[in-house]
């Protein structure tokens, strides 16, 4: 544990409320706050001021990732912080916590499901350009003075495509307050009735924004191919409905507490294309539902097949996806595996990210504040 109370800033551009990496920063921060620490966060107009309860707000009026980078960094010497610890591709910072996985290596894989046409202009897309020079920036160039990533498979993609040092690249998986979920009957029963579930329908739940990465058609086609009229998609997120339409889907708005749709659902899919490690899977075996994802997701690490869910290779195999949940929709099958699934959900609890986090931010400070003693003495 650190020995000094830190002022930390965090970055993160932009906000949703059902964001893995938003509800992250928020528990870090409640952490680090509790802890005796102070926190304050650099971010966009988007943030909503009830989201943050934690300390100062510094909003910056650049929303695209390089005007957003920008201006930070024209701000970062006058700001009085211990560390800086980015949640966000920027120019340069003391932590950079690579949440969102390496862009770079998304792209490689996003190739693989998309027609030769659409690669060709997304090469030419500004936005990604960008990412990528921030990218290149922290990583290639060193700006970050250390990495902190979630999965033992983002720290390979950052060291095979940046050469970025692995002694320097912290994994610390994410965390969720494993006290916040559990199953609760009672709390099941009410939160069925609620969306209108019947007792013998089952419940696969869908979480997350960016529908084409998380892959949402894949879900769909698995779920309308499993053929059982008593299987109901739920979808909770941020997306264009309109291109994911079918009668077996229920939408529902987005939310910043999903514990009581946790609740009601019986299995959990995320047939991802690449996740660096989900939140929202955390979140779902902390509730003690079976997951259902990719070996792109670094959460599939610490998951034991036909154990705490099936992990298939590919996002767009329905074919496993559909026998998965075909698997999982056995009632019997799901209540004996609950004590497994929570005891491994009980490994990642919040307050162990926390304790790490907390000690790389003071040994970053600490070396920041011993090398600007040693410039002011020369």
């Amino acid at each position: 544990m650190p020995n000094k109370n830190l002022t930390i800033g965090f970055v993160r551009r932009g906000f949703s409320a059902s964001g893995g990496a938003e509800a992250y920063l928020q528990r870090l921060a409640q952490g680090v706050v509790a802890r005796g620490h102070e926190a304050r966060l650099f971010t966009t107009t988007d943030w909503p001021e009830k989201e943050w309860s934690f300390g100062q707000i510094t909003r910056l009026r650049g929303t695209s990732p390089i005007g957003f980078a920008n201006e930070l960094e024209k701000l970062r010497w006058q700001v009085r912080c211990d560390v800086l610890m980015s949640l966000e591709r920027v120019w340069s910072c003391d932590v950079y916590r690579a949440g969102d996985g390496v862009h770079r290596a998304w792209l490689d894989r996003r190739k693989k499901f998309e027609p030769p046409l659409q690669r060709i202009f997304r090469r030419f897309n500004r936005k990604h350009e960008g990412l990528l020079r921030l990218e290149r920036s922290l990583l290639e160039e060193r700006k970050a003075e250390r990495v902190i990533v979630n999965s033992q498979m983002v720290k390979e993609e950052i060291f095979d495509l940046y050469c970025y040092r692995p002694d320097m690249i912290d994994v610390v998986p994410n965390g969720v307050p494993i006290d916040q979920f559990g199953f609760d009957p009672e709390r099941r029963a009410n939160s069925r009735s609620n969306l209108g579930l019947q007792v013998d329908e089952i419940a696969a739940l869908f979480v997350g924004s960016g529908w084409e990465r998380k892959g949402l058609r894949f879900a769909i086609e698995a779920v309308e191919s499993l053929g059982n009229p008593k299987m109901r998609l739920l979808v909770v997120g941020r997306g264009p409905q309109d291109h994911y339409k079918s009668t077996r889907v229920q939408y529902l708005e987005e939310m910043t507490d999903l514990r009581l749709i946790y609740a009601a659902a019986d299995i959990f899919i995320l047939p991802t294309i690449y996740d660096p490690f989900s939140n929202a899977c955390l979140e779902a075996l902390a509730a003690g539902l079976p997951v259902i994802t990719t070996r792109d997701n670094g959460f599939s690490e610490i998951m034991e097949d036909r154990i705490h869910g099936v992990v298939v290779d590919r996002a767009n195999n329905v074919v496993d996806l559909r026998n998965a949940l075909e698997i999982w929709s056995d009632a019997t099958r799901r209540s004996a595996a609950r004590p497994n699934i929570l005891k491994r959900a009980s490994q990642f609890d919040i307050s162990r990210n926390i304790e790490k986090t907390l000690e790389i931010l003071s040994q970053v400070a600490t070396s920041a504040a011993s090398t600007s003693g040693k410039m002011r003495n020369t």
